[in-house]
């Protein structure tokens, strides 16, 4: 009943964070259609017309030779109107960003040509109305079908040049978002995973609390049931409040293991010996939560809970150049400790293989995890290069 309870917990808790945001297909077309950016074709757009106006310019020059700078700066001044005609293009551009490429291109090809044929049509009307108006020598200047012709065709290269930088913008800013969609989807899915992992352990080390209590109140230790009772409530109110993937500095997990092992040291009593040594720069790495209690875990397991000699559970933490390594190590003895024994301890069990897979999870084939015996005791040895220090 209880460890149904508690996988249920678990099993919500991690729900709870992988839920995502969810909208539906109108939510996903609007969200398309804002990397089709209106200050992005506006720059483009005017960098192209005015390349096009520089290319044009010493044409404009000879068409205009003889007469005074109006002429010249009133010719080059329909290049605005072009990028006008060119911005009502781009809001076509942008609705038919949703539509499939059968109808998009079309539609977009479409826009290009009207908009060439509006912008010569405009060309030729300005050009009346200067004449008219302004300078007789406009007259001179060709405005019959040829001219007509052949602004249209350019105009329909610039325009066409112009709705493909439209969505080549578009294409580098949906590629990029994508790009951080997926980082983040990855990202959400390591976090998951360190998650559940994480979970794991809660029930894990709670059931083996639980018999230990369980174990103490049917030898008659009532009073030691209920001191463990209290430490373990405490322990696990500072443990769930733990972010499962977040990286915390060393010094906060070791605290974290101290108190797992006066838990156990309520079970043990004098038998059980606790030694810690870690370094200054080491207690400032930053590790995940709940990476040393379960080596811990499994030293006095098979070690403490194994042996009627009072054994020391050793901690070393130590920085060698940028690479953290951190030891547990338990006294068991050479004569009461099998080689089967040694190898049940090496491999197995929940703790050994969480820790295996978080380390995966976080750091990848940088870290390494290694279970040996070394003269008679069982030494767990894990190892980061390039560690992270806490601010």
């Amino acid at each position: 009943m209880h460890q149904s309870n508690i996988l249920s917990d678990s099993r919500n808790a991690l729900r709870q964070t992988l839920a995502l945001p969810t909208g539906g297909a109108a939510h996903f077309m609007v969200k398309l259609k804002n990397h089709a950016r209106w200050t992005e074709a506006l720059q483009s757009t005017v960098a192209l017309w005015l390349f096009v106006l520089l290319i044009f310019l010493p044409m404009i020059l000879q068409r205009h030779q003889g007469e005074s700078w109006t002429g010249v700066a009133l010719d080059c001044s329909t290049v605005f109107v072009s990028m006008g005609f060119a911005m009502v293009m781009f809001a076509a551009s942008k609705a038919t960003i949703d539509m499939p490429p059968l109808v998009r291109l079309p539609l977009r090809a479409a826009a290009v040509i009207l908009a060439a044929a509006v912008n010569t049509t405009f060309d030729l009307m300005f050009q009346a109305w200067i004449a008219e108006n302004v300078a007789a020598a406009w007259h001179s200047l060709p405005a019959d079908f040829g001219r007509a012709y052949s602004s249209t065709l350019n105009y329909v290269l610039v325009f066409g040049v112009n709705m493909i930088l439209f969505h080549v913008n578009y294409a580098k800013r949906a590629a990029i978002s994508q790009e951080r969609q997926l980082v983040e989807a990855t990202q959400a899915a390591h976090n998951a995973q360190l998650t559940a992992l994480r979970y794991q352990l809660n029930p894990h080390f709670l059931f083996n609390s639980l018999n230990s209590i369980s174990a103490l109140i049917v030898t008659g230790r009532n009073k030691d049931a209920e001191a463990m009772t209290d430490k373990l409530s405490s322990f696990l109110r500072s443990s769930l409040n733990a972010d499962p993937s977040a990286l915390i500095p060393l010094e906060e997990e070791l605290a974290l293991t101290e108190e797992y092992l006066e838990i156990e040291s309520v079970r043990f009593g004098d038998r059980l010996d606790i030694n810690v040594h870690c370094a200054p720069d080491a207690c400032q790495a930053l590790v995940p939560s709940f990476l040393v209690q379960p080596l811990v875990e499994n030293a006095v397991k098979h070690g403490v809970a194994k042996s009627r000699e009072p054994l020391a559970i050793e901690i070393e933490a130590s920085i060698d150049g940028r690479a953290l390594t951190i030891t547990v190590s338990n006294g068991i003895p050479v004569e009461t400790t099998g080689l089967s024994d040694l190898r049940g301890m090496m491999g197995a069990g929940v703790g050994l293989a969480n820790v295996r897979r978080r380390l995966d999870a976080v750091y990848g084939p940088r870290a390494t995890f290694t279970t040996e015996r070394v003269d008679g005791r069982f030494v767990a040895t894990i190892r980061v290069p390039e560690m992270k220090q806490a601010n």
